[in-house]
């Protein structure tokens, strides 16, 4: 310390500042950032599950194909059906049978696929990590489809009805003269007292596509109340032959072009006014083979194709040529059915109103009420429905106490064969 220390005067002496090392935060996150996204990937590239955990099944395709599966197929559905006994020696017969899995009705069973057993399904399944192979045996459902031979043809229906396409088959006039709309009609027996009694078909469509729905119309709706399939469902052969077995008469829905198509399509195969009378023809036919049995066809949409007299005729001439009806579901009043199946005595039908266009429980029964008063009026009547539930239930409700009240109802081709005009 010097003498200068000591005398010079406190406070005075300036200090040095200190020198402040910048911090780039910015950089800093982005850093860790891009270090998280490289151990991400990293670990995506390096992990050992080539299948991103989600498990996946593989359907053979025909039984014979799965009964001919590789031999090795059926060694590792054999280790597979050990289970955890290979850890504590070899299986044996006692150690299957006392193994802890269910054994009820429709349990899975592990077996070997060249010993599936008949009315059943074989599924291959991957493990996600591993990529080990086990085939299962899955029982087949319950509801077996509609007996058809290698040409897609039912069985169950008569086949002097039926012309064999390359679409597959399609309905046809028998050699007799006999009109597979007669063949396929359901009965209508009169109203006891009352053989004059107002008749009134209600036509239930959207149907096939779901099969529980299309369950629940043919075990609530009655016989009389007619039933329209779509042909796009999985399995609507099968729900079509059930409800012909329950007495219901089937329609065939033919999706047709919409004023606002292509943004509203009714799906594959729609008949459209761009197309030559042959090429709808053609789409007719497709959608024709899809199942059999039904009485007639009904548009299904199809503003636009049911205005237009050049696209509509020669689909309403085929139908005709083919012995079936036709039902105009009521939604555009612009259709020219009723001039063209006049023209073509093609037996034909008209809804006069949707009795579920407001769907809730009190407009639905408020439009039955009025179709009521209509075929009081008119002796004879015409409703349309979706196949909602509350509209199902609805109309089972009024269909139970329509003969009290004098009224009968009646299938479709009780209103078109009968009147056979315009």
């Amino acid at each position: 310390m010097t003498a200068d220390d000591l005398t010079a005067p406190l406070g005075q002496q300036k200090k040095q500042p200190r020198r402040k090392i910048p911090l780039p935060v910015p950089r800093i996150i982005a850093g860790v950032l891009a270090l998280f996204l490289g151990v991400f990937v990293l670990w995506a590239i390096m992990g050992d599950d080539p299948f991103g955990g989600e498990p996946i099944a593989v359907v053979p395709i025909g039984s014979q194909k799965a009964a001919a599966a590789k031999p090795e197929a059926a060694t590792v559905t054999q280790e597979a059906a050990a289970g955890s006994a290979t850890s504590a020696g070899p299986a044996t017969a006692s150690d299957h049978k006392n193994s802890s899995r269910y054994d009820g009705p429709g349990a899975v069973q592990v077996v070997p696929a060249q010993t599936a057993p008949p009315n059943t399904k074989t599924v291959t399944i991957i493990d996600g990590k591993t990529g080990e192979r086990q085939e299962v045996v899955i029982p087949a459902p319950s509801e077996a489809a509609a007996p058809q031979d290698a040409k897609g043809v039912d069985q169950k229906v008569d086949q002097k009805f039926v012309e064999v396409t390359p679409h597959g088959a399609i309905p046809k006039i028998a050699a007799d003269g006999m009109r597979p709309a007669e063949a396929f009609a359901q009965p209508v027996p009169p109203l006891p007292g009352k053989l004059d009694a107002p008749r009134i078909a209600i036509i239930v469509g959207g149907l096939g596509v779901s099969a529980s729905a299309t369950a629940d119309a043919i075990a609530k709706l009655p016989g009389a109340v007619t039933l329209g399939f779509g042909p796009y469902g999985t399995g609507v052969a099968s729900l079509v032959a059930r409800a012909r077995g329950a007495g219901h008469e089937v329609l065939l829905q033919v999706p047709m072009e919409p004023f606002d198509y292509p943004n509203n399509d009714p799906g594959p195969q729609t008949l459209l006014t761009s197309l030559t009378p042959q090429q709808n023809i053609d789409r007719l036919y497709w959608l024709m083979s899809r199942f059999q049995g039904y009485v007639g066809i009904a548009n299904a949409m199809g503003a636009r194709f049911t205005a237009s007299e050049q696209a509509f005729a020669p689909v309403l001439r085929e139908a005709a040529k083919r012995g079936l009806i036709f039902v105009d579901d009521g939604a555009n009043p612009r259709s020219v059915a009723g001039r063209i199946a006049g023209a073509n005595t093609l037996p034909f039908a008209r809804a006069e109103m949707t009795l579920d266009s407001v769907p809730t429980p009190i407009e639905i029964d408020r439009a039955l009420g009025r179709l009521e008063m209509s075929a009081r009026e008119h002796h004879v009547a015409v409703g349309i429905s979706s196949a909602l539930p509350v509209s199902i239930e609805h109309i089972a409700k009024w269909a139970k106490a329509a003969e009290s009240r004098g009224l009968l109802l009646v299938p479709i081709t009780a209103v078109a064969l009968k009147d056979k005009q315009s």
